[in-house]
């Protein structure tokens, strides 16, 4: 193993953190779910329906997009074994985005209809896939498919977000479109970059 250097990080370590975040805020994720009603005799299949059916649309919305950035993340890290100081300090803003998704992500479970809160988690998730393309490109820097994948989430949420200003029941529809930058990445890697 070579020496690093005083301003460099191995960021292997930083792979241990991120796996312990996005796992503790994926869980987190389904917290307040069986929370959220209280009924005053036993409930029947419509009574679940109409208490569940949109937050656990919201959770698996959730869930998805932070286990499509986990798996981005862990391809970028296996990319930059060791990193400088500023790589470490953007790469903990984005786990920082992560660990606040169970937040956005409870208040839009329970007021989807309200367009404040749609735009305030529209606003977060373009917020993750921002720093996911930023540390994409301080990586690869250049226009590679791997830039192209990290920055199509980006070019969807954004506006999804401004739909959800006008219509939020409509705009979970339009970021679930974000997932075909795994098409991206899938159908663009080369053979090498899709066995790591």
């Amino acid at each position: 193993m070579t020496e690093l250097k005083p301003d460099q990080f191995e960021m292997r370590r930083l792979e241990s953190l991120s796996n312990t975040i996005f796992g503790v805020a994926m869980t987190l994720l389904a917290y307040d779910l069986p929370k959220s009603a209280v009924f005053t005799s036993a409930p029947d299949w419509s009574d679940l329906a109409h208490v569940y059916s949109g937050k656990l649309a919201g959770f698996a919305l959730s869930f998805i997009i932070a286990g499509v950035f986990w798996i981005s993340h862990h391809r970028r890290l296996a990319r930059q074994p060791v990193g400088s100081r500023g790589a470490v300090i953007l790469n903990l803003f984005f786990l920082l985005s992560i660990v606040l998704l169970p937040v956005t992500n409870g208040l839009y479970t329970n007021y989807a209809m309200s367009s404040a809160v749609a735009v305030l988690y529209g606003l977060h998730l373009t917020a993750i896939a921002g720093l996911n393309a930023l540390l994409w490109w301080t990586i690869i820097g250049g226009w590679r498919h791997e830039i192209m994948a990290s920055l199509f989430p980006l070019l969807v949420f954004i506006p999804g977000t401004i739909v959800a200003t006008f219509a939020p029941q409509v705009a979970p529809f339009v970021w679930f479109i974000a997932f075909g930058g795994l098409l991206i990445q899938r159908f663009y890697a080369s053979p090498v970059d899709q066995d790591s």
